[in-house]
C-alpha cells in the first residue's frame, strides 16, 4: 500500500501546528510601534543619523586632554578637572548642574626604577602600582620567585616567598568582550596583599594589558589599613617574557626595585551631575555615567575622557533637536573611579533610597570600540522595551543580549540596592592595548567609532525616557530577580 500521500498530509499538519504554536511567541515580542508612538520613534531616527553625521563629541575629549590631560584623583590635575566640566556642562545649556562631594585616600607616584642585576643586568620598563607604598630609602634587591598567578600565591608555603620579590607572570587574553581582564586583574588587586601576609619583600606582577609593545601599565590595588603594604609594580609584557626566560635558565634571579609614592590620608574630588530636565514624568531619571578622573600617565583619552564625550553628546543630541523628554536625563562624571569607585560609592550612598526613581542607568567606560550589543537588569515587562530600542539600534549594528548587565563599572556600587541598567556593550579587542598606560592618547580615538557610540547612547536615552513602561528600580528588581533565581535552582 502506498502511503505517501498520507504522509503529505501528516507534513502539512505538523507544520500547521508548528506555525500556531508560534503565534504566541511572535505575539510576545511586540513591534517599536507597538511600545512606542510613531513621533518618539521618528525622533529617536533623526537622533541615530545626526549622531553618525557628527563627530561623537570629539572636540569634548580633545579639549579635556589637552587643556587637562592626566587627572589623578585628588591630584591638582582633577580639581581643574571638576571645574571644567561644570563650565562645559552649564555653557551647553543644560537646565541643572551642580557638585557632589567624594572623599577618598589618595596617592601619588613621584618615581619608579625597576632593574634585573642578575644573572643578566637590564632595566625594566615598570609603573607603580596605585596606592603602593615607598619602597625603603636606597630601594629593594631581592630574588625573584615566579609564580602562576593569584591562586598560586595564595597556596605558596610563607617560607618560600619570605624575604623575596614575588613575580606574578599571569597573562591576560585578549577578548572582545574584555572577559580576559576580571581573572588577570586579580593578580594587581590583591597580589601585594597576599605578598605581605606571607612575608614577601615586594611584588612585580606582568602588565595586565595586551600590548606587546614595550609600556608597563598601572592601576590601582587593595589594602588593609591593618596589614603591612608591600611596594608594588607591574612591568611591561616584553620585559615579563624576559624575566619568565631567566628565571626558566633556573639560576637565582635577582632585581633592584625602588619606588617613591605619596598616600595622603583623605582627599575631597566632586562628581559633576548635569539634568535635562523631562515633562509629564520629571520626577523619574535616566541616568548616564563616565567617570572624569584618569591615571597618571597618558592623557586619559579612552580611560575615560571617551566615556565623558560620548554620553555628553548623546544628551546633547537630544537637547540640542528641541523635544523634550518625559524623564529627566542625569549626565554623571564619577570621581575617583580609577582608585577604588569612590564616586560610584558616594553616588549609591547618597541615592539609594531614591532608586525607584532612577528607572535605569548606563555608563560609557571601555574607550570607543564600536558598539555591538545591548543587554540590561529590568524587570520582566521591561524586556519587551528594551527589545524594542535594540530594533531601532539594529541599524547601527547592535544586537540584543540577554538579561544579565552591569551598568558600568560605577554603578556596581548601586546594584544591590536594585538600581536598573543596561549595558550598551562596546568592542574591546584593543582597548587593553592602550588600557591605564602612557599610550593613551587623543590620536588612539576614532572619530567615526565615537559617533556611533553617542548615535546608540542617544536613541538608548532618548527612548528610555519615553518608555510608556517602568524598568523596575529598587526593592521590586531585587525580588524578582530573587524568584526568578530561586526557580532556576529548582526546575
Amino acid at each position: 500500500m502506498d502511503t505517501f500521500p498520507d504522509r503529505q498530509l501528516t507534513g502539512r499538519v505538523l507544520i500547521i501546528i508548528a506555525a500556531l504554536w508560534c503565534l504566541p511567541l511572535v505575539a510576545d515580542t511586540p513591534t517599536p510601534e507597538e511600545i512606542f508612538s510613531i513621533e518618539d520613534l521618528e525622533i529617536a531616527r533623526q537622533l541615530r543619523e545626526a549622531g553618525l553625521a557628527g563627530d561623537g563629541g570629539f572636540e569634548i575629549v580633545a579639549d579635556l586632554t589637552t587643556r587637562i590631560g592626566p587627572r589623578l584623583a585628588g591630584s591638582p590635575a582633577d580639581a581643574k578637572a571638576v571645574a571644567w566640566a561644570q563650565r562645559l556642562l552649564t555653557d551647553m545649556g543644560f537646565d541643572r548642574v551642580w557638585l557632589e562631594p567624594v572623599t577618598f585616600p589618595a596617592w601619588s607616584r613621584d618615581f619608579e626604577r625597576v632593574e634585573i642585576r642578575s644573572p643578566v643586568p637590564q632595566s625594566v620598563q615598570a609603573l607603580a602600582i596605585g596606592y603602593s607604598p615607598p619602597t625603603p630609602e636606597g630601594g629593594i634587591e631581592a630574588e625573584v620567585v615566579m609564580l602562576d598567578d593569584l591562586a598560586a600565591l595564595e597556596a605558596v608555603a610563607p617560607e618560600k616567598v619570605a624575604g623575596k620579590i614575588v613575580f606574578i607572570r599571569n597573562r591576560m587574553e585578549r577578548a572582545r568582550d574584555g572577559s580576559g581582564y576580571g581573572p588577570a586583574v586579580q593578580a594587581r588587586a590583591r597580589g601585594a596583599l597576599v605578598a605581605a601576609e606571607k612575608g614577601a619583600a615586594a611584588v612585580l606582577i606582568r602588565s595586565i594589558g595586551t600590548s606587546t609593545n614595550r609600556f608597563a601599565h598601572t592601576g590601582g590595588m587593595r589594602f588593609d589599613t591593618g596589614v603591612r603594604r608591600l611596594p608594588a609594580a607591574a612591568i611591561s609584557n616584553p620585559d615579563a617574557d624576559q624575566l619568565e626566560r631567566l628565571v626558566a635558565l633556573g639560576e637565582p634571579v635577582t632585581v633592584f626595585m625602588e619606588i617613591s609614592a605619596q598616600i595622603n590620608e583623605t582627599a575631597t574630588s566632586h562628581n559633576v551631575i548635569a539634568e535635562l530636565t523631562g515633562t509629564d514624568l520629571s520626577d523619574e531619571i535616566i541616568a548616564l555615567g563616565a567617570h572624569l578622573d584618569s591615571w597618571d600617565v597618558g592623557t586619559g583619552a579612552l580611560d575615560d575622557g571617551a566615556g565623558i564625550a560620548i554620553i555628553t553628546e548623546a544628551v546633547d543630541l537630544i537637547r540640542r533637536s528641541g523635544h523634550r523628554p518625559r524623564r529627566s536625563i542625569h549626565v554623571i562624571y564619577f570621581a575617583a573611579e580609577e582608585v577604588g569607585l569612590w564616586g560610584g560609592r558616594a553616588w549609591a550612598e547618597a541615592h539609594h533610597e531614591n532608586f525607584p526613581r532612577y528607572q535605569v542607568a548606563a555608563e560609557s567606560d571601555f574607550g570607543t570600540g564600536r558598539i555591538y550589543e545591548i543587554s540590561a537588569r529590568v524587570v520582566d515587562e521591561a524586556w519587551q522595551v528594551i527589545e524594542a530600542i535594540q530594533a531601532e539600534l539594529a541599524p547601527l549594528g547592535i544586537d540584543l543580549g540577554g538579561r544579565r548587565a552591569f551598568g558600568g563599572p560605577d554603578f556596581i556600587p548601586s546594584l544591590p540596592y536594585g538600581l536598573a541598567v543596561a549595558d550598551l556593550r562596546q568592542d574591546g579587542t584593543t582597548y587593553f592595548d592602550y588600557h591605564h598606560t602612557e599610550n593613551d592618547t587623543l590620536d588612539k580615538i576614532d572619530p567615526e567609532d565615537l559617533a556611533q557610540n553617542a548615535a546608540a547612547y542617544a536613541v538608548f536615552t532618548w527612548l528610555a525616557a519615553q518608555s510608556p513602561i517602568g524598568f523596575g528600580s529598587g526593592e521590586r528588581l531585587l525580588a524578582e530577580e530573587a524568584a526568578n533565581a530561586a526557580a532556576d535552582n529548582n526546575p
